[in-house]
């Protein structure tokens, strides 16, 4: 039986960031729109099921790639010819048992760090540089207090990484959602390069919230107690695709992406699994009407160790980049790389907890983080994903 369980809260500046949820633990069972201009998303299943393994091979050889070679170690293969970057050229099979959860312990934070001589917004947009807030600790077990939030894993030509990322709800597949909201560089390098592979989403990871010391012979359900959800489609704004770079750069302030996942094992909707899916709010209000915005993740940079979930809540400034560019939300918070993705949450004039963005950028020092404001460019990208891919 469901019970109402406190899924994000936090005390806030000027208000306090809270959501209740019919929520279920985890258990031992679980394991025609086009894309919008400059949006990305693949054209096939990025694994066995759904359209089958044959329409990814054939996507593959198209490409000049053989799908049992990839899985057998191709994907290795990072020069210009193999690294897959256009808009229809994401492909993702599952390799089942890769990432297993001493790779998972080990995989490093894609930090996207910028010093304060980087930023270059005209004077008057950008706010004064906010106080740091310590990042809290959220809660153990997390499928009681945050089922939504997870870690998004992924493998790049520098081995293999990590980000945050969030369950959210899917107008086209209500109750039923295999979205996960993430940053654009959890998915794609940007101007350097393509789209990462072995992209997986694992929500409530390290559900105890154990150190490594008491995960040294962790099993796979401690690590991932609702399983691995690998991405079969992703979506990124081609802002990102054409300017992103290893500091954000001009393409920061559309720093976000949207993942259609399906699990390794079963056949259960992500959001049936967790239990909930936040919805994404694409006309939040100025910064100034704003009392508080939450940040959730998974910090993997030092002092941290990406195994702890934690979360900071601050009242929002402006981060002008470039006087070209869109200015971005910015909170003070300590959280360092790897909480990249992390769902940015804020309660609505009804009372409830939306998305309003993701961490996408913050300084070598820490201190504070970035993210996009989600506008007319993310909106299309995700109704895409939701109309096209949705019910899949």
């Amino acid at each position: 039986m469901r019970s109402i369980r406190p899924l994000l809260a936090a005390a806030g500046l000027a208000a306090a960031l809270a959501l209740t949820a019919t929520a279920c633990g985890p258990t031992e069972d679980e394991g025609s729109a086009e894309p919008a201009a400059g949006a990305s998303a693949s054209e096939t299943s990025g694994g066995d099921g759904r359209n089958g393994a044959a329409d990814l091979a054939d996507a593959l050889k198209k490409r000049g790639l053989d799908l049992d070679k990839w899985r057998d170690g191709e994907w290795k293969k990072w020069d210009r010819a193999t690294w897959l970057r256009e808009a229809g050229d994401f492909v993702n099979p599952v390799i089942e048992g890769l990432w297993k959860p001493d790779r998972m312990k080990t995989a490093k934070d894609p930090a996207k760090t910028m010093a304060a001589g980087d930023l270059s917004g005209e004077q008057g947009v950008s706010d004064p540089e906010p106080r740091p807030v310590t990042a809290e600790r959220e809660k153990t077990p997390y499928h009681d207090h945050a089922a939504p939030v997870g870690k998004v894993f992924f493998d790049s030509p520098k081995g293999h990484m990590v980000c945050s990322g969030t369950v959210v709800k899917d107008p086209a597949n209500p109750g039923r959602s295999n979205l996960v909201w993430t940053a654009g560089h959890c998915v794609h390098a940007g101007a350097a390069g393509g789209w990462y592979r072995n992209i997986v989403f694992v929500p409530a990871y390290n559900d105890q919230g154990r150190s490594a010391a008491q995960l040294e012979h962790a099993q796979q359900r401690e690590i991932a107690p609702y399983g691995a959800y690998w991405a079969d489609w992703a979506s990124t704004s081609g802002e990102w695709i054409k300017d992103g770079g290893p500091t954000g750069g001009e393409g920061a302030p559309y720093d976000y992406a949207v993942l259609h996942v399906k699990p390794e094992r079963g056949t259960k909707s992500l959001e049936e699994t967790v239990g909930n899916a936040l919805p994404v709010n694409f006309d939040a209000p100025e910064v100034a009407r704003i009392g508080a915005l939450g940040a959730w993740g998974y910090p993997a940079a030092p002092p941290y160790d990406g195994l702890i979930m934690h979360k900071c809540v601050d009242r929002p400034g402006r981060l002008s980049i470039s006087p070209a560019t869109p200015t971005m939300y910015r909170i003070g918070c300590t959280m360092t790389g790897g909480s990249s993705g992390g769902g940015w949450f804020s309660e609505g004039d009804d009372g409830r907890l939306a998305l309003v963005s993701n961490t996408s950028i913050g300084p070598v020092t820490s201190g504070w983080l970035a993210g996009p404001r989600l506008g007319e460019g993310a909106e299309q990208i995700f109704t895409m994903m939701s109309e096209k891919f949705g019910s899949r």
